[in-house]
């Protein structure tokens, strides 16, 4: 006999339907599972076998045979166990089922009960989508298949208590839709920071445009506290930016049933022994999304920017302008969303006194060439803001009042933001640091003091046409948040202050 049950699968970050068909026939005792099955598929026969005894069911006896259809995609993981199971049991007689509208997807254990799944927003919303209307997932899968919206989702813990409720003996109640507010989130606030006082003047530019920001001074001036907590001053994401960052953390298995759907802005940290693959994205036979993609709608954090392996580094060039990254291998070519605010932190030298006045540098003039020289040109040219961090003063550390808090900087960024929807619409650029061309000659317009400004910094700076449109991206961030209609000078003059460091001049 017969049974077709529906289920999903996940390619890259996104979701799509499969048909586990299941046939039952006489014959020697024999269990195969077709359609491009990797080894984890081809597993799922003994997890399969097992959940079935052990729940109180008969194990066929005969050739099953399971084929996943479209058979001509690879199918990878454990999800495919609960709708072979379904189907087998249904196939065989021992499960009297009819629903064509819901689909099954879940890892069995040895003993019957279900185990949570990877990727599940994305089949969620993909099924959603192919007109499936009852998604039946594990318990603790359950709430992030919620957020897709517009299906009943069941949580199942058992074999049993699923059978139980296909055939109408104990019902199972649908999962609610799972909700959750930012206020839970704990973040680190800038009252916490001492002093540097012009340093947070840039962030708060950064997050009000969305710009790239370098920050450059000796160990312990406070780079990596400060880019900590930038985080804390970012304007919400939609609801829209949530699921698309929330997609790319799902099928890396980084969502949790208490936490399913990204609430903050992601921040991501790596450590400078990553590589270009990690950073990018790959594997196979299908690759998988790198860092820049995991900081979708949020930070990219470089600390220790030089120590980075030059070809990590120049990964970030593409994506950086595009805000996307195709990753093409021999079986399959996938593109992933990367659109992040990219934070870097540095030394000037490698130990880390350059410039100081006190003298305290070791390294010769060759060594810090060579160590700021790991640096192309292209990528420092893709840096909108440079913050000079410097040395903390006995009076910043030994002052124990607060700092200004997160909460009135964020205010700030929030009116600045507000500013730029009004003036871009729902599907113009997200923020500033978003503009095309387009929207630079529509609302960077210089007056003729603010061209002569301009034509001096090109001129004297050797700037380039990318770094021109980026000083203008900046100024027009900071005229927002002075309430601006439009581009003062002061604002120009500030935008070309933040243009590069001194370090980079010498």
């Amino acid at each position: 006999m017969l049974c077709k049950v529906r289920s999903l699968g996940v390619q890259g970050i996104a979701g799509y339907e499969v048909t586990a068909e299941c046939d039952l026939s006489g014959g020697l005792p024999n269990f195969d599972i077709v359609g491009l099955p990797d080894a984890a598929v081809k597993e799922a026969r003994e997890r399969v076998r097992s959940a079935i005894k052990n729940s109180g069911y008969q194990f066929p006896v005969g050739r099953i045979t399971v084929n996943l259809a479209p058979a001509n995609r690879k199918k990878s993981g454990t999800l495919y166990d609960l709708p072979i199971l379904v189907g087998i049991l249904a196939a065989g007689g021992q499960l009297v089922w009819e629903d064509p509208d819901c689909a099954f997807v879940g890892e069995l254990s040895l003993s019957g009960t279900l185990r949570p799944v990877v990727g599940m927003l994305p089949m969620a919303l993909a099924a959603r989508a192919t007109g499936v209307q009852r998604l039946y997932v594990p318990a603790d899968s359950a709430p992030e298949a919620t957020l897709a919206e517009g299906l009943t989702v069941y949580p199942v813990e058992t074999v049993e208590q699923l059978a139980d409720h296909l055939t109408g003996r104990v019902p199972i109640q649908p999962a609610p839709v799972w909700a959750g507010t930012e206020e839970e989130l704990d973040l680190p606030d800038f009252s916490e920071v001492r002093g540097q006082a012009q340093v947070k003047r840039v962030l708060e530019i950064a997050a009000a445009g969305g710009h790239n920001v370098a920050m450059i001074g000796p160990p312990g001036s406070g780079k990596s506290m400060l880019a900590r907590r930038l985080p804390s001053i970012l304007p919400p994401m939609s609801r829209r930016e949530a699921l698309e960052a929330t997609q790319i953390h799902s099928v890396m298995g980084l969502t949790t049933k208490e936490r399913p759907l990204l609430l903050s802005r992601p921040f991501r940290s790596p450590h400078h022994t990553i590589s270009s693959v990690g950073m990018a994205g790959g594997g196979s036979p299908f690759p998988k999304p790198g860092e820049i993609s995991l900081a979708h709608r949020g930070v990219l954090f470089l600390d220790e920017l030089p120590e980075f392996h030059k070809d990590v580094l120049e990964v970030l060039r593409q994506p950086m302008e595009e805000g996307e990254i195709t990753l093409v291998r021999a079986a399959s070519s996938e593109t992933y969303p990367s659109d992040f605010m990219l934070v870097c932190a540095m030394n000037p030298c490698r130990c880390g006194w350059y410039g100081h006045p006190s003298g305290r540098c070791r390294c010769s003039a060759a060594s810090v060439k060579k160590y700021l020289g790991k640096l192309s040109g292209p990528l420092l040219d893709r840096i909108d803001l440079y913050a000079e961090v410097p040395p903390l003063e006995f009076g910043d550390l030994s002052d124990r009042s607060p700092g200004e808090s997160s909460a009135a900087i964020r205010e700030r960024v929030l009116k600045a933001r507000a500013i730029q929807r009004r003036r871009y619409g729902p599907d113009g650029p997200a923020c500033n640091g978003a503009m095309g061309q387009e929207e630079l000659k529509n609302y960077c317009a210089l007056d003729e003091a603010g061209q002569a400004i301009m034509k001096g910094a090109y001129e004297h700076m050797g700037l380039t046409a990318r770094s021109y449109d980026r000083i203008l991206r900046v100024a027009r961030t900071i005229a927002d948040l002075d309430g601006e209609e439009a581009i003062a000078s002061y604002h120009l003059a500030e935008a070309i202050q933040y243009r590069e460091s001194e370090y980079f001049q010498r």
